[in-house]
């Protein structure tokens, strides 16, 4: 089973990941997590450019691609031997990245992203995305109130508002796999929800089996 976890800066993606995996892990599962961009060797070298203040003249159309050349070797070389396998495979950020952020935040063509995503994954789709949601000035508050900010963050709020509505407009067009997670809420109320929510689909695609 594939998992992804999508969501604004703040949302809390990286804190509520290593605790399902802790859950999953203690239920018998064997889970591989990673992350994007990167994941790979060369997925992290990628990720180091994109990340990189002094790529500031990087543009649009080339940050795109680059995200996809590392979603591209993240699939072929982790996430699909992975689920061969029969391993759970848990992403912090996947395809549906590229749509909120370059689509909906960047406001670029929505049809020719697609086509760019679909040819980077091979049409590999996650089984359910957790979309961990929060009002934008929280999350900015929880991202940058430390500081540590990287060439990726340098967003107006505006911005983030496009991209988080962006990814309820995702929801609405897949249903299916997507749940909302009100991410607002303490650290422990989120996990008892995302706990609730994959386990209830484990046994659901363990019972068609």
């Amino acid at each position: 089973m594939f998992i992804t976890f999508e969501g604004i800066e703040g949302s809390g993606k990286t804190t509520q990941i290593p605790c399902l995996v802790e859950f999953l892990e203690q239920a018998g599962y064997t889970v591989v997590t990673t992350r994007e961009p990167g994941g790979t060797a060369i997925g992290d070298q990628i990720r180091n450019i994109l990340l990189d203040f002094n790529n500031t003249d990087m543009q649009i159309r080339t940050e795109v691609l680059l995200f996809q050349a590392s979603r591209a070797q993240l699939v072929e070389q982790v996430i699909r031997p992975s689920l061969a396998k029969g391993f759970l495979v848990i992403s912090d950020r996947y395809a549906d990245s590229t749509l909120a952020y370059q689509g909906y935040g960047y406001q670029l063509d929505l049809a020719q992203l697609q086509e760019i995503v679909r040819f980077a994954t091979g049409g590999l789709k996650p089984d359910l995305t957790l979309l961990l949601d929060v009002d934008v000035e929280e999350g900015l508050r929880r991202r940058f109130g430390g500081g540590g900010k990287n060439r990726l963050d340098a967003y107006d709020p505006d911005f983030y508002h496009r991209v988080r509505q962006g990814y309820h407009l995702l929801v609405q067009a897949e249903p299916q796999r997507w749940v909302v997670i009100d991410a607002g809420r303490s650290p422990d109320q989120v996990q008892r929800d995302i706990r609730r929510v994959v386990h209830q689909r484990l046994s659901q695609k363990n019972e068609k089996q």
